[in-house]
């Protein structure tokens, strides 16, 4: 089953890319790229790699994080009830069959997208600096979002008010529990990466709207799809989402600072770049 719905997964985002990437980037940008790949990747491949090491550190520590979690023993579970309520039974109780399917698709599918197209979309444009500040903040909210996670334990709403509040995702499409359960983990929800990424890449594209206007639009309407996906699909609370969205804003911004300011490539050479090569990066 999990085969099959990552195949679907597989087909559906590849086909938004070659749409997205026609409408977006444009055959002179994918004619200069063939020309330029090579400096491309060798300028993005530190950052790369160490978003790789995050990530693979990230799937191995999540198996161990709700046991360290509970030994620091930090629930934020009621306290974050206690301020919202009942939102989300709210929020639900506009719920339709169409409605629910387009959220559905908007955090599989459209969240899936948004991560992997701005990679493309960047790596099409001869300044590498949009492609390295992006990977660079995703870097810092997977980082950051683990820290969070291993200090703070909250259920989501679904765990908290079975009765009142409905899975909605999987009730309506019970096979994508297989894809969910590999990343996601009940205790783990403060804050929201799903949101803190779509976020992070509509902060970006706002950034870049006078290179890609029409993808700042699209980005802006999937990143708060997203975020109101995962509210009205029973999976995070609200506050959970503003924490996701002040993430985002905190990596972008420190990405920002980051790069250009500081490179691997030349801290492994022991050379400090000038203030005219930075300002030139």
């Amino acid at each position: 089953m999990l085969g099959r719905v990552l195949l679907q997964l597989a087909v559906v985002v590849t086909l938004m890319m070659f749409l997205s990437t026609a409408i977006f980037v444009g055959r002179y940008r994918l004619r200069e790229t063939r020309v330029e790949w090579r400096d491309r990747i060798r300028a993005a491949a530190p950052i790369t790699a160490v978003l790789a090491i995050v990530l693979l550190f990230n799937s191995v520590a999540r198996q161990i994080v709700p046991d360290l979690s509970w030994m620091i023993d930090w629930n934020l579970t009621w306290a974050i009830y206690d301020i919202e309520g009942q939102f989300i039974v709210w929020l639900q109780s506009y719920s339709t069959p169409a409605v629910t399917a387009y959220f559905s698709f908007s955090y599989i599918y459209s969240y899936v997208f948004l991560l992997i197209f701005p990679v493309v979309a960047y790596f099409a444009l001869s300044n590498t600096r949009p492609l390295r500040e992006l990977l660079t903040a995703y870097t810092l909210n997977y980082t950051l979002g683990l820290i969070l996670y291993v200090f703070v334990i909250a259920y989501g709403p679904r765990n908290i008010m079975p009765e009142l509040v409905q899975a909605l995702l999987y009730d309506t499409y019970p096979e994508y529990q297989h894809l969910t359960r590999q990343v996601n983990r009940n205790t783990n929800v403060f804050p929201s990466l799903h949101t803190s990424l779509a976020a992070t890449v509509s902060f970006l594209a706002y950034r870049t709207r006078e290179i890609y206007p029409k993808w700042n639009l699209v980005a802006a309407v999937l990143g708060v799809s997203v975020a109101i996906s995962t509210m009205y699909l029973g999976i995070h609370w609200a506050i959970d989402v503003v924490a996701g969205i002040v993430l985002a804003y905190i990596s972008v911004e420190l990405a920002h600072l980051l790069v250009g300011r500081w490179s691997l490539s030349t801290w492994a050479d022991g050379r400090v770049p000038s203030l005219e090569t930075i300002r030139n990066r």
